[in-house]
């Protein structure tokens, strides 16, 4: 007779030992890494999108290793006092691990990962909670697509959808269309989930992936050094895709 489909009982106690030794082979990981590479930094992420901090692992593949996992996790494999520290002087750079932050270990000259960084950044759609960088009004008139170049119009089979988040369109000859300006969303405040959507729908991007370095760990000396200039805002480390443990450590 066929197997049953119902749900099977898991041990608890086996879901319990595989993520005690995922977490003890990540530290491992990190540990190892601290002791291949002359640097370690710490950075923060901005607009956090999986897709960015992936292209961030490619694009530095061969030349660096990159962590994002639990702060808690990766400060404990480095240590956060002088008795715990893995390597000389790195805990001083543990201790300031907390919030949605990351590990890069590279032999990369600090010059030249910090103008690297500073040019990188990718436009995106923004989330809900997220505050509006701008004021976008929609012009009376078909409401428009800006993913095509030229824009083109939304089709009549998505007039519905775009009545549900807020638009009162009207269909003339077969085109949702807007009998008056609206005002989508108000510089400075927070958008929401309706506002996002639209926002996404209608091609405007307002928040932009980037990384903010915070310091590095040097092994040839042991000293961390902050780095010059303004951190990340709270408006753009507010937290984006969630990552797994670990998913960035390759």
């Amino acid at each position: 007779m066929p197997k049953s489909k119902r749900s099977k009982l898991v041990s608890l106690t086996k879901v319990e030992k595989k993520t005690r030794e995922h977490k003890s082979a990540m530290m491992e990981h990190v540990k190892e890494n601290a002791d291949k590479w002359k640097y370690c930094w710490l950075f923060e992420v901005g607009a956090m999108r999986n897709a960015h901090l992936k292209t961030v692992r490619n694009l530095w593949k061969g030349s660096a290793r990159i962590f994002f996992s639990r702060s808690a996790l990766l400060a404990k494999a480095l240590g956060t006092t002088p008795e715990e520290e893995h390597r000389m002087g790195i805990h001083k750079l543990a201790k300031q691990i907390e919030g949605q932050v990351g590990l890069l270990f590279t032999d990369t000259e600090p010059e030249e990962v910090i103008e690297w960084f500073a040019d990188f950044a990718q436009p995106d759609f923004a989330r809900a909670g997220n505050l509006a960088s701008r004021t976008v009004i929609l012009p009376a008139g078909p409401v428009m697509m800006h993913h095509s170049d030229p824009p083109v119009p939304f089709p009549h089979d998505e007039d519905p959808q775009l009545r549900r988040l807020g638009l009162t369109t009207k269909m003339e000859r077969g085109v949702p269309t807007l009998q008056a300006p609206h005002k989508l969303c108000h510089k400075g405040k927070v958008l929401t989930a309706e506002q996002a959507q639209l926002l996404k729908l209608t091609g405007e991007k307002m928040v932009t992936f980037r990384v903010g370095l915070i310091a590095r760990w040097d092994a040839a000396t042991g000293e961390v050094t902050q780095v010059e200039g303004p951190r990340l805002t709270q408006d753009e480390i507010i937290p984006g895709d969630a990552e797994d443990e670990g998913a960035m450590s390759e």
